[in-house]
């Protein structure tokens, strides 16, 4: 399980911006670098290499806040 109180200090390696806790798919979400990074056994894997690129349906989904 993911401590949401963790997204207070977390930002996108890439782009310094915030992230967007996704419960449905336990992955974190960068609008400004379009990056997913996933959530390991309640750990953020906060490596760019290992970030995987967004659909543009989940940059849209970002955009409209949902």
């Amino acid at each position: 399980m993911f401590n949401r109180n963790l997204l207070e200090l977390l930002v996108c390696p890439v782009s310094k911006a915030p992230l967007v806790y996704r419960p449905a798919t336990e992955e974190l979400w960068c609008s400004a670098s379009g990056l997913s990074y996933t959530i390991r056994d309640g750990i953020p894997v906060l490596i760019a290499e290992e970030a995987r690129e967004l659909s543009a349906e989940e940059r849209e989904t970002l955009r409209e806040g949902r």
